[in-house]
């Protein structure tokens, strides 16, 4: 690594840390460097405070003064919640500036480059871009299509299955694996599960790591409204719960839920449940990320809809067969090999006795 990418290396692995609790704004990191001292450092905590390079800057003081700042992620151009960050660059007194990733959204998108570069800074882009979009996939995803990121995520044997014929499935893959889950629970906005899984296993699809874990909105989709009102998403309000169902529900059965302050019942256009429908609901109310755990039906909706952005596979070391044993997407299935989406293994890795395999869509690595 030259002199550049160390520093920004520095900044990436800063807002790692945040990913997931600054939705919807990006996870941005910000680096500024005196004479190849590090006098202020700051990231971006969540959406509405100030942004990473405002904190930087803020440490460094006088010293920002013809230093150099390296930040993940193209500063702000334009006024929203907090003032732009090019405009606090420039007012600081830095000579240069290191981007990794220039941002997508149409309010900025090479804005605050330009900016910077009006008003004398030498600005040099792409500096461990590739590290740093990783970071903010599921923001310039949605930035891009207005729908959330969607993330499947399964956890299944050698030989394909995610649960024994009689329909056993705890536990398939070992305690790392299952920690290693709860960290995507952490960063998303949303998890969603089907009717199925809340009847058979009544989960709480809460977040348990250690610290303080970020619970995600969880999602229901039920398109005969058949939840009971008994079950753990429902009387837990650790977190919302928002369930999707059919147009054919009636008000009556809606009004059981009414006095759960943290449901909310929405009720879609067609009698049965659209993925189309509930990824455009949630993008207009800012979830950016979701991931999806439900079962085997579940699963091949959204694979059929080709609506799944990433994959993040738990595979055990273990054979369980039966050909009434369960695979991860089950349901009708693609029909031919033409039409099934493409994806592109991103990473490999040994957790305990099993392994993670993350994939994303090809055209997106």
């Amino acid at each position: 690594m030259d002199r550049d990418e160390r520093y920004m290396q520095m900044a990436i692995e800063m807002a790692k840390e945040t990913v997931g609790q600054t939705s919807p704004n990006p996870a941005v990191a910000a680096i500024v460097v005196n004479r190849n001292q590090v006098v202020g450092v700051g990231v971006h905590v969540k959406a509405g405070e100030p942004h990473a390079e405002i904190h930087a800057l803020r440490m460094a003081g006088d010293k920002a003064i013809g230093a150099e700042i390296y930040v993940t992620l193209e500063p702000c151009s334009h006024y929203g919640q907090t003032p732009p960050c090019a405009e606090a660059v420039i007012k600081a007194g830095i000579h240069r500036a290191v981007i990794a990733s220039e941002d997508p959204n149409p309010k900025v998108s090479g804005r605050g480059i330009r900016m910077m570069k009006e008003n004398g800074l030498e600005v040099k882009t792409q500096v461990l871009k590739e590290e740093a979009d990783q970071l903010n996939r599921s923001f310039f995803h949605y930035i891009q299509t207005k729908q959330p990121y969607v993330r499947l995520k399964t956890a299944m044997s050698l030989d394909g299955k995610i649960a024994t014929s009689t329909g056993e499935s705890q536990w398939i893959t070992g305690e790392e694996a299952r920690k290693d889950g709860h960290l995507y629970r952490h960063q998303s906005d949303a998890i969603l599960v089907g009717i199925n899984t809340v009847l058979m296993d009544n989960p709480k699809l809460t977040t348990r790591i250690d610290g303080n874990g970020r619970h995600p909105i969880r999602i229901i989709l039920d398109t005969h409204l058949k939840t009971p009102p008994s079950s753990q998403l429902i009387q837990d309000d650790q977190a919302p719960t928002w369930i999707f169902v059919g147009a054919k529900v009636g008000k009556e059965r809606e009004e059981l839920y009414e006095k759960y302050e943290h449901v909310r019942i929405i009720s879609l256009e067609n009698d049965q449940v659209s993925i189309d429908e509930v990824l455009q609901y949630l993008g207009e109310h800012k979830v950016t990320s979701l991931l999806v755990e439900g079962g085997a039906t579940i699963a091949d909706a959204f694979v059929r809809a080709g609506k799944v952005d990433e994959t993040i596979t738990y595979m055990a070391p273990k054979l369980i067969g039966g050909k009434e044993a369960l695979t991860p997407v089950g349901g009708e299935g693609i029909q031919q090999l033409k039409n099934a989406r493409a994806f592109v293994i991103v990473s490999t890795e040994k957790m305990g006795d099993d392994i993670k395999i993350v994939s994303v869509r090809k055209g997106e690595s």
